[in-house]
């Protein structure tokens, strides 16, 4: 079972949606895991919108913007109820119940996203096989990008490193943010691996 399911202390489905339009409604921008996807997609010479898999879409916040951004995306979970209300927001979309160790949507991915502490949330024990799942999706060339939470029991940034390595992935950039702001140690790391 994964972590996120175990947690029975958060939100799941249109409740969980109510921080993001707050923070919307507050003039935040809450789509900068978006933002960096299309800066990758700009970075890899794209001539066309490109692909992107987002997994562990949840409710879909971060796919439903690329497609508004006319990118052609597969969003994929295991919570039911998060993607019950991804596809109620987006009928249109691809939306895929599986667990990221086993979850086939194609290889040929320009980038495979994992926003919102995805990799903190999988089964224990479970992450070299989440990774080298999601870069069995990439095209040659395409990139992994990943942001979550580190420090204490959590997954490293030097652990999450060498599972992108065993998966045959190369590490291009780190940050702290997903506005690319210097990674400088912190408790927060955005990660970029491409794949030869």
């Amino acid at each position: 079972m994964s972590r996120w399911a175990e947690r029975d202390d958060v939100q799941r489905g249109a409740s969980y949606d109510e921080r993001w339009r707050a923070l919307a409604e507050a003039g935040e921008s809450i789509h900068g895991e978006a933002d960096l996807v299309m800066g990758l997609l700009a970075e890899l010479g794209m001539e066309r919108p490109g692909r992107v898999l987002d997994a562990g879409c949840g409710t879909g916040r971060v796919a439903i913007e690329l497609d508004r951004r006319c990118v052609d995306v597969v969003g994929i979970d295991l919570d039911e109820p998060m993607l019950d209300e991804a596809r109620r927001k987006a009928p249109e979309l691809p939306w895929v119940l599986a667990d990221l160790t086993a979850a086939r949507a194609g290889d040929d991915f320009d980038v495979v996203v994992m926003a919102g502490n995805v990799m903190i949330f999988v089964s224990p024990g479970t992450e070299a096989v989440v990774v080298a799942n999601m870069a069995a999706h990439l095209r040659p060339g395409g990139v992994l990008v990943a942001g979550f939470q580190t420090g204490g029991p959590r997954l490293s940034a030097a652990a999450y490193d060498r599972h992108c390595a065993d998966a045959g992935l190369v590490a291009v950039d780190r940050w702290a943010t997903w506005d690319r702001e210097p990674f400088a140690g912190g408790d927060y790391v955005v990660s970029v691996h491409r794949k030869p």
